[in-house]
C-alpha cells in the first residue's frame, strides 16, 4: 500500500531522522504541512530530501494566494536540484481559506476558484518545463521554461475539496490531496468528479492522496473525543464541513481512524477500496499514554505499507 505520513520537525536533526525512519520503514512519501503562518516546508523538505534516496517528499499543502505562480515554480525547482534527484518532489498546493487569505493576510478572497483554476495551468505549464504565455482574469504572465534537472516534471497536486477544484485538478494536475475526506466521501464525491476531469482532458487516471488523522487506541470513545478536541478547527471551516457532509459526519472526530489495529487496518484499506491511491497518515497522541499509542500506530501502518 502506498502509505505516507505528515513530515516536520524543530530541527535539522530531528526532520533528517524523521525522514530516513520512515524510508527505511517503507513509507512511500511525507507530506509537510504548508499553511500560512505555519512555517515554510520547502527547506525542511530539501534536508529530507538529501538525507533520503527514494521516499516521495510533498507539500500539503501550499497556499497559493501567498506566492506567485513563476515564483513557486522556481522555488520548487531550486529543492530538486538541492536534492540531485528529480523526481521526487510532488508540490501540494490551494486556496486556504477565507479566515486566513482575507482575515488575516488582508487579501481579496472574492474568486477562489477562478484564482485557484488560472493558479493551476500556470504554474503546471512551468514544471513540466515549458514557456508559459498565459492572460487570464487573476494572472497575465510571460515566463519559463525553467532549467528542470533532467528535464524532469514536477507534478502537482490541488488540495480540492468542492466540485470546481476537484475539476481543475483532474484537468490539469497529477490529482488531489485531501484532509478529513473519509471513505465515503472518496468514493461517492471525489473519485467520480476528479476521474471524469481527468478523461475529458484525455490526462491519465489522478492520483487521490487521502489524509486523515489515525490513532491506534482500544478506547473508540475517548479516541474520537480527542481528535474533536485536537481538530476542531476543520469542523468551523465551510470547506472542510461540506466535505464532511459528503462523507455522512458531522465532524472532525467522526472522519479519524481509530481503534485497535484491526480495526484501523480495515478502516486504511477502505479508503483505497474507495478510490483513493495513497494513504497520507496523521498519527495523533491519545490517552495516558500518547507515546505507546503513538507506537502502535506507526507499527500497524508501516507494516499496512510494506503490503
Amino acid at each position: 500500500m502506498r502509505i505516507g505520513l505528515t513530515g516536520g520537525g524543530a530541527t535539522a536533526d530531528r526532520i533528517v531522522t524523521q525522514a530516513s525512519g520512515a524510508e527505511a520503514d517503507g513509507f512511500t512519501s511525507m507530506w509537510y504541512p504548508g499553511a500560512a503562518g505555519a512555517g515554510d516546508p520547502l527547506p525542511a523538505m530539501t534536508l529530507a530530501g538529501r538525507a533520503t534516496s527514494a521516499i516521495e517528499l510533498g507539500t500539503a499543502v501550499l497556499p497559493s494566494y501567498t506566492c506567485h505562480p513563476v515564483l513557486q515554480a522556481s522555488r520548487a525547482n531550486a529543492v530538486v536540484s538541492a536534492i540531485g534527484v528529480p523526481g521526487r518532489l510532488t508540490l501540494g498546493v490551494g486556496p486556504s481559506h477565507r479566515i486566513v487569505v482575507e482575515d488575516r493576510l488582508g487579501l481579496s478572497y472574492d474568486t477562489p476558484g477562478e484564482h485557484t483554476d488560472e493558479y493551476v495551468q500556470i504554474l503546471t505549464g512551468l514544471l513540466r518545463g515549458e514557456q508559459v504565455s498565459f492572460s487570464g482574469r487573476e494572472f497575465r504572465v510571460e515566463a519559463g521554461p525553467l532549467p528542470l534537472p533532467d528535464g524532469a516534471e514536477i507534478p502537482v497536486l490541488v488540495g480540492a475539496l468542492g466540485p470546481r477544484l476537484l475539476r481543475v485538478a483532474g484537468a490539469y494536475t497529477a490529482g488531489t490531496i485531501l484532509w478529513m475526506a473519509n471513505a465515503r466521501a472518496i468514493e461517492t464525491h471525489v473519485a467520480p468528479r476528479i476521474r471524469k476531469a481527468a478523461a475529458d482532458a484525455g490526462r491519465p487516471a489522478p492520483r487521490i492522496v487521502a489524509g486523515l488523522p489515525v490513532a491506534v487506541h482500544d478506547d473508540v470513545a475517548e479516541a474520537r473525543t480527542a481528535a474533536a478536541r485536537q481538530f476542531s478547527m476543520y469542523g468551523e471551516l465551510p470547506n472542510y464541513q461540506r466535505i464532511l457532509a459528503h462523507g455522512g459526519i458531522s465532524g472532525p472526530g467522526e472522519a479519524v481512524l481509530v481503534g485497535a489495529e484491526e480495526t484501523v487496518a480495515a478502516q486504511v484499506r477502505a479508503l483505497f477500496e474507495a478510490g483513493a491511491t495513497d494513504v497520507w497518515a496523521a498519527p495523533f497522541p491519545v490517552g495516558d499514554d500518547p507515546a505507546g499509542s503513538r507506537a502502535r500506530t506507526r507499527a500497524l501502518l508501516a507494516g499496512l505499507a510494506r503490503e
